[in-house]
């Protein structure tokens, strides 16, 4: 039997930088993880857009406004000491119409809340900055707004995390928890303390630890179709302005880090938790859950998952989603977008109690294990300083669990 004092399970951005933080400060302690996978960032690290938010989208009493504009900062300056490219553009979010104003105004009122740095600026000076964008009067830029390719993060902290100690094992599958044990596929575990960050299975995980009892994982598949214009062929990241009712952000044009232009992304709703291509990792009794799930959604929600889920579907056409990026840009042709990038999904957690989706982050946990529910968009620009907190809340519970001893 493997034993440890640390166990996070999950070897994605977050599950990584929350043990290279409990190594840090558990110094002496043994820190394992483990990946189901032969590498890290398999799923939704590796394949989400790899921009660096700026942090102005969240209300300012958030979570997520809490730890974006200090991860934007931390993650650049990472990614600058570890000579991982980084493509420093901005971004544009534009107005299709006048009735988009007061979006915008909220927005720029969101980012003074969050100390953003933002710029709101007329449609001329928009077009200075990216001569093809469209936008109805006005806009909004943000300098701090980048993009890194997120293999290049992840494969740096691995290299880091093992530098500095922590034992990572792959192809270690959580099966489940019994008699004070995790159960995986390499062999039985027992550690003192262990951190839940499994992404897409975080609530099963946390269900065999007795939480999560009112929320569970529904996923979202996310596309991006690439341009074949030649690098350099826009300036800068354009967004359309959102709608703050739910966590997605619409379609819109992204900068990679080697200047390619890509569109996206979808959120269409998943039929089971991995469903990436075809019928690639199909599970009859995840089928069977999420579509339950969904059913309920379309005929109540608070969020009106039936009209979300029909727009979404509809961008499985590449016209379609053609067609929506050329509300935000200037002599767009549908023959450049041939070419899927490789789809990721999203863990989104919905709260079936109140039917809702979480739209910040959420966890839970107590003196012996901890949980990270919800770890969405803009998780990946957050993750140093969010597994700052989970280690902080985790130090709370141990000094808590010693103090009642």
């Amino acid at each position: 039997m493997i034993t440890a004092d640390f166990l996070v399970i999950g070897g994605g951005v977050i599950g990584l930088s929350v043990a290279r933080e409990l190594k840090r400060r558990f110094n002496d302690s043994s820190v394992f993880l483990i990946e189901k996978e032969p590498v890290c960032g398999e799923h939704a690290s590796g394949r989400n857009s790899g921009v660096l938010h700026a942090g102005f989208y969240y209300t300012a009493d958030s979570l997520k406004a809490r730890f974006t504009v200090e991860g934007n900062r931390h993650l650049s300056e990472y990614c600058d000491d570890k000579n991982i490219p980084i493509n420093r553009c901005g971004k544009l979010v534009v107005a299709e119409s006048e009735a988009e104003h007061a979006s915008l105004d909220e927005l720029l009122i969101r980012g003074e809340r969050n100390g953003v740095e933002l710029e709101s600026i007329t449609a001329k000076e928009a077009e200075e900055i990216e001569p093809r964008v469209r936008t109805c009067e006005r806009a909004i830029f943000s300098p701090a707004t980048s993009s890194v390719n997120p293999l290049d993060v992840v494969n740096a902290m691995v290299a880091d995390a093992k530098t500095e100690g922590v034992d990572i094992r792959y192809g270690a599958t959580y099966l489940k928890y019994e008699n004070d044990k995790v159960v995986t596929s390499i062999g039985d575990i027992q550690a003192g303390y262990i951190v839940n960050s499994a992404g897409l299975y975080a609530d099963r995980v946390a269900c065999d630890f007795g939480f999560s009892e009112k929320y569970r994982v529904l996923p979202f598949k996310g596309l991006y179709l690439y341009s074949e214009e030649p690098a350099g062929s826009m300036r800068t990241n354009i967004y359309p302005v959102p709608d703050l009712r739910n966590p997605f952000l619409g379609v819109h044009f992204t900068l990679t880090v080697d200047q390619r232009i890509k569109i996206g992304p979808t959120a269409i709703p998943a039929f089971w938790r991995e469903q990436y291509n075809g019928l690639d990792n199909f599970d009859f009794s995840e089928f069977v859950d999420v579509i339950k799930r969904e059913m309920g959604l379309f005929v109540s929600s608070d969020f009106d998952f039936k009209r979300l889920a029909i727009e979404e579907i509809r961008k499985y056409s590449r016209s379609k989603m053609v067609s929506l990026a050329s509300k935000l840009v200037k002599g767009i042709d549908k023959n450049n977008y041939k070419h899927w990038a490789r789809p990721g999904i999203r863990a989104q957690l919905l709260n079936i109690k109140e039917k809702k989706l979480e739209m910040d982050f959420v966890v839970e946990g107590d003196d012996r294990s901890f949980h990270i529910l919800n770890a969405v968009s803009p998780a990946f620009t957050c993750s140093f300083p969010f597994a700052k907190y989970v280690c902080d809340m985790i130090s709370d519970n141990l000094r808590t669990a010693r103090g009642n001893q």
